[in-house]
């Protein structure tokens, strides 16, 4: 049995990226105890936790200073975001998933983290089950420094990844969007399921629970 903490630091996870999983698992698990019908609370918040372990591979860490404050320099970090290309790839959303099948995740939580996508957002919207629902959602919810209004996430996510592939941005704006209205709806589809809502998700609100997330089992 392992918990994320360790998980974390034995793949030399930047420390901005172990906060941003937390928050994401943070996030999800409020909304699955606050869900008024049964629902794999369990993989959600794993794939959760584990959902963006190969994002280094994309990171510009001219958006990160703070990350290099510590001992770990930014050239440390270039040598991690190296190994990291060398052994998965550059394709972030692979390495996502082969870093998931290494740590011997179940079947259902790599399709959670394989079905984590902005892109996908329609299909979620109408064919998605509430644990994938939910964890997209969450994932829409954590911008780079906190939690952040569905309007606010999807204006950051507009104006960092303009460019990226696979992620729809001002270059078809129609399609960007279609993509944010599926994305509300897929928070309506939520929320009328809990007792809470969409404004009770702060970072005031989840800050206990990250702390409990450090030291959640893993099998």
């Amino acid at each position: 049995m392992k918990i994320p903490a360790e998980i974390y630091e034995a793949y030399r996870i930047m420390p901005n990226l172990q906060l941003h999983q937390l928050r994401v698992a943070s996030v999800a698990k409020m909304v699955c105890g606050a869900f008024a019908e049964p629902i794999d609370v369990k993989s959600i918040v794993t794939a959760c936790l584990f959902h963006d372990m190969g994002n280094i591979i994309k990171s510009n860490f001219d958006h990160f200073p703070d990350s290099f404050r510590g001992p770990q320099t930014r050239e440390y970090w270039e040598v991690v975001k190296r190994d990291y290309i060398e052994k998965y790839g550059s394709n972030t959303h692979e390495a996502n998933l082969s870093i998931a099948r290494e740590l011997g995740l179940p079947d259902e939580v790599r399709q959670l983290i394989d079905d984590i996508s902005f892109s996908r957002l329609e299909i979620t919207r109408d064919d998605g089950s509430f644990e994938q629902k939910i964890s997209e959602y969450a994932d829409l919810r954590v911008g780079p420094h906190g939690i952040l209004s569905l309007d606010d996430r999807v204006m950051d996510i507009k104006a960092r990844y303009a460019g990226t592939p696979g992620v729809e941005t001002p270059e078809d704006e129609v399609r960007f969007n279609e993509l944010v209205a599926a994305a509300h709806s897929v928070e309506q589809q939520i929320f009328e399921k809990t007792n809470v809502q969409p404004g009770d998700i702060d970072d005031a609100s989840i800050a206990s629970i990250i702390d409990e997330l450090r030291d959640y089992p893993i099998a």
